[in-house]
Formats: C-alpha cells, sequence, structure tokens
C-alpha cells in the first residue's frame, strides 16, 4: 500500500490557473482535450467540475483527475480552473492542458474560439 501511495505523490500534478473564458467553455475544452488524448471525461454530478478516468499507468491500476471551474473569481469574468490528477502520462497531459489553457488566455481578445479550438462565426 506504502508503494501505491508513494506512485500517487510522485505523479501528482495539481495547478490552479486563471482564465479569462467562461467555466462552461473551459470545461467543454477539458472534456475535448483529455477524450482526444484517449481518456475517458465528463461532467460529474457536480456543477462546473469534469473527470477523467483511464487505465493502467506506472504502478496504478487506474488514473483519476478533475478540472474544475468557478465563475467571477476575484472579478467579474475571471474564471479559476483548479487540475488535479495523479497517473505517470496523466500528469504530463494535464501539464499540458494547463499549457494549453494559457496559450488561448494569450490569444488576441477579438479571436472567439469554440470548444474544439475552430474560430467562432461571428457577424
Amino acid at each position: 500500500m506504502e508503494a501505491f501511495n508513494e506512485e500517487i505523490r510522485r505523479t501528482a500534478y495539481q495547478k490552479k490557473a486563471v482564465s479569462k473564458l467562461a467555466p462552461a467553455l473551459v470545461l467543454d475544452l477539458a472534456i475535448a482535450f483529455f477524450k482526444e488524448r484517449g481518456y475517458r471525461a465528463a461532467r460529474t454530478g457536480r456543477p462546473n467540475q469534469v473527470f477523467i478516468m483511464g487505465g493502467v499507468e506506472g504502478g496504478l491500476p487506474r488514473v483519476t483527475g478533475e478540472v474544475s471551474a468557478r465563475q467571477d473569481v476575484g472579478k467579474p469574468g475571471t474564471t479559476l480552473v483548479t487540475m488535479d490528477s495523479a497517473g505517470e502520462r496523466l500528469s504530463t497531459v494535464m501539464a499540458e492542458f494547463h499549457r494549453d489553457l494559457r496559450n488561448r488566455g494569450r490569444a488576441p481578445a477579438n479571436v472567439v474560439e469554440t470548444a474544439t479550438g475552430e474560430p467562432a462565426q461571428t457577424d
């Protein structure tokens, strides 16, 4: 059991980020991002939260993670995104999602994207 707990500690990824994107869009991005990389991802029963699940990685029989988004933290229009995972590969993929979220935040303000990353049609 100690080896199992040590593997979780070793491969844990826990970060928080701030985004200008709406919480629903952040969660849709997370679901699409992790599904593209072979994980099961969907909204949980809790509001503004997504679960991520995968199979065997390293010494863990199953890996899990979650992404949650809270609206209007600090000031209106600011979303706090919390990312938490454990797993040899999942932690790396979660770090990629974190970088992707940060890069989207650096995009020009007049560019609106859909959850798939495609520019949205604006009138």
